[in-house]
């Protein structure tokens, strides 16, 4: 199916409900209080103190600064709407919603996976006897206790993984259209855009640089979740998306 996007004034429902709750999420984190927010509303493990049963949906309207709502909700705007007025507001949902999960789920096993190389188990509460929370930080005994601490206890937050899913449809969607990397400013078919950029963040999880704060083991889960959502759904139908 041969479809070239276009943007009508009247933004699709579900783009716009999702930019209005990101948006007062994001104001309650600024005015009431950012860290209530965070520990409340951002995902953690499954063994931190601050562990809720709705993380798992309401971290991906929780965002850290301007900037990453900003930039996550303008992809929401772009790619989203784009698909939205393809596959109708309640298939739209379902595929936001699921990569978001799939993005959580992926970042929570390499999670695990980092915490069971460091102790042998899966959970971090005996090694981390003496660790306090303070306003910005954590304090620990030890840079051992510290790093468990930190991979049990910071929240994730943010709709990047359900934004790279987007992406992912999005390519997949419409292949050809043209695109730009804000660091590299030459234009790039979307269907070669999504692989560079998948390749780039599996490096930098890989990478695991110093000081690099970013999930990007989220967004490596929403581009993989949304891939197998596309497949599945296309299961025995005529191909609709490439």
């Amino acid at each position: 199916m041969n479809y070239r996007p276009s943007f009508a004034p009247r933004m699709p429902v579900v783009v716009k409900n999702l930019l209005i709750i990101n948006g007062l999420f994001f104001l309650a984190t600024v005015m009431v209080d950012q860290t209530f927010m965070m520990n409340t509303f951002g995902a953690h493990y499954f063994d931190s103190q601050f562990f809720k049963v709705w993380q798992p949906i309401t971290y991906m309207f929780m965002h850290g600064g301007f900037f990453h709502i900003f930039f996550n909700m303008y992809a929401v705007f772009l790619f989203g709407s784009a698909i939205e007025s393809v596959w109708g507001p309640k298939r739209f949902l379902q595929y936001y919603i699921y990569t978001g999960l799939g993005a959580l789920v992926i970042q929570m096993g390499v999670n695990a996976f980092e915490i069971y190389q460091l102790t042998g188990g899966f959970v971090t509460a005996p090694y981390t006897g003496g660790c306090e929370i303070l306003a910005d930080a954590y304090r620990c005994p030890d840079a051992f206790s510290l790093e468990l601490f930190t991979l049990g206890n910071a929240p994730l937050v943010g709709a990047s993984g359900a934004v790279f899913g987007l992406l992912l449809a999005f390519g997949m969607m419409f292949p050809n259209v043209e695109l730009m990397m804000i660091f590299l400013p030459i234009p790039i078919k979307a269907k070669y855009f999504v692989i560079l950029y998948g390749l780039i963040e599996l490096f930098m999880g890989a990478a695991r640089f110093e000081g690099d704060n970013v999930a990007h083991f989220a967004h490596i889960g929403g581009l993989v979740t949304g891939f197998i959502l596309i497949k599945i759904w296309n299961t025995g139908k005529p191909k609709r998306f490439y």
